[in-house]
């Protein structure tokens, strides 16, 4: 659910925020830009954090890209309500797709959803066509949030990893094992990934334990 849209004063709302503010002071040198979220297995909730998340930036009045890179299972569309008749791969093998493919929510956020599912997913996440459509992505936003695959399902959030300031990694409370988590920080610490933290996802969120965390 995006609830900072649908619910901008709940306390859930309230703690993307808290996200958004976070990762904006996590660096004091380098501006984070280009924010990779990911999780360790399917169904944890990465990619409602990164539209709620993506959201969040843009109440910040910051011009926000959402993109949708799980090329193989891809959910941005859905949860936004949008159509997935264009979208990453398509701009990806034909860069004069862009200005076609990409859809506004708001007058702050744009979404670039995953478009057709390619026979070679890694090898577009990972092309130097990537890079520069990244790079080209910058010149118009503030921030780039990447809503990548499992790190225990395939290589690409690795891939896209060496290509982002930082990347959040999202775990299911009372779902996620130990073991998983763990596995997953290696996967990224093999590739000097920048990870900026984990996020706790399902867990709970009653307005006292809220502002205990919150006050202490």
């Amino acid at each position: 659910m995006l609830i900072v849209e649908a619910q901008p004063k709940s306390i859930s709302a309230e703690k993307y925020r808290v996200l958004r503010t976070n990762i904006q002071y996590s660096s004091i040198d380098k501006e984070i830009r280009r924010i990779v979220v990911t999780s360790a297995e399917p169904g944890e909730g990465k990619s409602t954090t990164a539209g709620n998340l993506a959201l969040a930036f843009s109440q910040d009045n910051k011009k926000v890209l959402l993109i949708d890179c799980d090329l193989r299972k891809p959910s941005v569309h859905k949860k936004f309500k949008l159509s997935n008749t264009l979208g990453l791969s398509d701009v990806i093998i034909n860069k004069e797709k862009i200005q076609e493919a990409i859809q506004e929510r708001n007058e702050n956020l744009d979404v670039l959803s995953a478009g057709k599912l390619p026979p070679n997913p890694s090898e577009l996440l990972g092309s130097v066509t990537m890079d520069k459509l990244l790079e080209y992505f910058e010149t118009i936003y503030d921030v780039i949030i990447l809503d990548s695959p499992p790190l225990h399902a395939v290589t690409d959030a690795q891939i896209l990893s060496k290509k982002s300031d930082g990347l959040v990694l999202v775990v299911r409370a009372e779902r996620t094992k130990k073991d998983s988590v763990l596995a997953a920080k290696a996967l990224l610490e093999k590739v000097n990934a920048p990870i900026l933290g984990v996020v706790l996802n399902g867990g709970e969120s009653t307005k006292e334990k809220y502002y205990y965390y919150y006050g202490h």
